[in-house]
């Protein structure tokens, strides 16, 4: 009489991780589903930028006068913030996971992904903040100055 083999319905092939279940919550379905999509938006956000900025233009030509006249079309503003937006969640959910798996005391798990929060938050922050404020010729006192008198 052959035995039968049951597979474990937790643990996929090939590496990936499994959809979450339905015991898991909705806020790990969301991670997962936002892993999947923001990998795939992420993959042509940035292959479109190494296209723009390294292969149709020289390198050495991008210089503060290439990224002003970037930055005038504020198409280029919403694609580089959506790139780093994107790129700093994904990645930090990507961190989530990783505490999720090998630390195994609470409260050490929510210090240490606190303290990427609050790092990726800072990054976000400084990058919108460049993103945003920059205008030709003009220091960052000044841009902060002239979006707070509009």
């Amino acid at each position: 009489m052959a035995t039968r083999v049951t597979t474990n319905p937790k643990v996929s092939p090939f590496g990936t991780t499994p959809k979450p279940g339905a015991g898991s919550g909705a806020w790990e379905t969301f991670s997962w589903y936002f892993f999947r999509v923001s990998g795939v938006a992420l993959i042509l956000l940035v292959i479109l930028h190494l296209v723009i900025m390294h292969v149709t233009n020289d390198v050495s030509s991008t210089t503060y006068d290439f990224v002003a006249h970037r930055y005038a079309n504020p198409f280029w503003r919403v694609y580089d913030l959506t790139l780093l937006t994107l790129a700093l969640l994904h990645g930090l959910n990507g961190l989530r996971i990783v505490c999720d798996d090998y630390i195994r005391t609470r409260g050490t798990r929510l210090a240490v992904q606190s303290v990427l929060f609050l790092t990726a938050v800072f990054f976000w922050l400084m990058g919108t903040m460049t993103i945003i404020t920059f205008q030709p010729g003009k220091t960052v006192a000044a841009s902060i100055l002239g979006l707070l008198h509009h």
